[in-house]
């Protein structure tokens, strides 16, 4: 057999070898992330940075510019390159902006490099109840983290900004920081990973009158693993509820350095 022919087919081999090695569920140019996050909680997580009247201004800060290195897992489980709004096809029927994911993301790249995976599970006006092991919204969690690392990678941590809806009613309230022990103790067990990192963020807004309680919840965790960041202080939309872009952009900075720590 010529030499010419012989080289085609070891190039043949070897690109019918680098397909094999390709997932089903990964986009067709897109590598799988070696390092997984899981984004949880509501709309402050999801994203409503820009967002005014139903629609977002579009607005892109150059700390959330998407980068071939950051994948986000879609809602049908497919890793593609992340970009604005990342929770766009996961928090449906309201409309996503920008929020912590993105910045959070190219801030870990920066310093540590490698290809990241954003697994957007966030979900707007949900309060802590609707996360509970068992409800539709905790099952998806569990279901699209457990995808996540199905062609490898390992998932460094769960990112959760949630609270704003328990601070309407005193029980709630005050229930807080038992649901949220209980939630973490769950996910650890039902993805196998006892000793998972949690970054949760202490609320800087919420829809009723009990923030601080919620807020003295958060603080307070003793859970082993779970660090916290305090978004208190930074600048709200004008419903006093909602993160800024700007300030959606500096919590997931926060986030990186509270994680890479």
């Amino acid at each position: 057999m010529a030499t010419s022919t012989m080289t085609a087919i070891s190039n043949l081999v070897l690109l019918f070898s680098a397909v094999l090695t390709t997932q089903f569920h990964l986009g067709s140019s897109v590598a799988s992330p070696g390092s997984i996050f899981i984004l949880a909680g509501q709309s402050n997580m999801a994203g409503r940075g820009g967002v005014s009247g139903g629609k977002w201004d579009g607005n892109v800060p150059p700390e959330c510019a998407p980068n071939p290195s950051i994948l986000r897992l879609n809602a049908h489980l497919v890793w593609e390159e992340a970009h604005e709004p990342l929770h766009a096809d996961i928090d449906v029927g309201k409309t996503c902006g920008v929020g912590p994911g993105m910045s959070f993301a190219n801030e870990v790249l920066r310093a540590k490099g490698g290809v990241l995976g954003l697994v957007p599970c966030a979900m707007g006006g949900t309060s802590i109840g609707q996360w509970a092991r068992g409800s539709q919204l905790y099952t998806q969690m569990v279901r699209r983290a457990s995808e996540s690392v199905k062609a490898g990678g390992t998932i460094r941590a769960l990112l959760w900004y949630q609270g704003e809806s328990d601070t309407v009613n005193r029980a709630d309230a005050e229930a807080y920081k038992a649901n949220f022990e209980r939630l973490v103790t769950a996910l650890r067990s039902d993805l196998q990973n006892p000793n998972l990192p949690v970054i949760q963020v202490a609320l800087a807004s919420g829809e009723g009158q009990f923030i601080d309680i919620v807020r003295k919840a958060q603080l307070e965790t003793t859970l082993a693993n779970v660090k916290c960041v305090d978004a208190k202080g930074l600048p709200l939309k004008p419903d006093n509820l909602h993160l800024t872009t700007m300030s959606e952009v500096h919590l997931g900075i926060k986030l990186a350095n509270v994680f890479m720590a």
